[in-house]
């Protein structure tokens, strides 16, 4: 007899955070879900409470794996334009490999289901303060290094750098051409 196979809440969340990246919210079915996790669906329900719940443990995934690595690497040792640099080409490698789904997990929930539900929208919400943060103190760093240059506001660079970095991801879904999206990333280095 076959010994039942031990329930791993962490790779459940993971697996079901790709099926929502992949398909969205709407377009993610119990039965997905089910398949995904591995998990019969009362069990699941029983382990996660509804599908929004379940949903919202997933934003909370991609923060602790996703965006705590962008904000790590943002505040890792090395030139400030390198750091900002690396976060984009990094994306854009990951986006054009094939191994995630394209594109920004946390903006696509933003698109789908920031506007209609305010805890969704609170958890998009930590998920851009922390880069933008992370990219704010980069910016300053560097302007404090005379890498940057002195004088504009850190807070205004890292959201132009943010609406940069996030309309990459964006992009990605359609243009596959590496070094269009890398003249993006030097264009917006250059900015600064």
């Amino acid at each position: 007899m076959a010994r039942p196979r031990k329930f791993d809440e962490t790779h459940a969340v993971g697996s079901a955070m790709h099926a929502f990246w992949r398909q969205g919210y709407r377009a993610t079915s119990t039965r997905d879900l089910s398949d995904c996790t591995g998990i019969g669906p009362s069990s699941l329900y029983n382990a996660f409470g509804d599908k929004r719940q379940l949903y919202l443990r997933t934003l909370r995934q991609y923060y602790s794996t996703n965006t705590v690595a962008q904000t790590e690497g943002l505040r890792a040792p090395g030139s400030a334009k390198g750091r900002i640099r690396n976060l984009m080409v990094q994306a854009i490698d990951i986006d054009l490999s094939g191994n995630e789904p394209a594109g920004c997990f946390a903006i696509n929930a933003l698109i789908e289901m920031g506007h209609a539900d305010s805890d969704v929208n609170d958890e998009l919400n930590r998920h851009f303060s922390a880069v933008e943060d992370a990219l704010c103190e980069t910016i300053a760093e560097g302007q404090l290094s005379g890498e940057i240059a002195p004088g504009g506001d850190a807070r205004v660079q890292a959201r132009q750098v943010l609406s940069t970095y996030y309309g990459l991801r964006v992009l990605a879904r359609i243009q596959k051409d590496r070094n269009a999206l890398l003249d993006v990333v030097e264009s917006a280095l250059d900015a600064l």
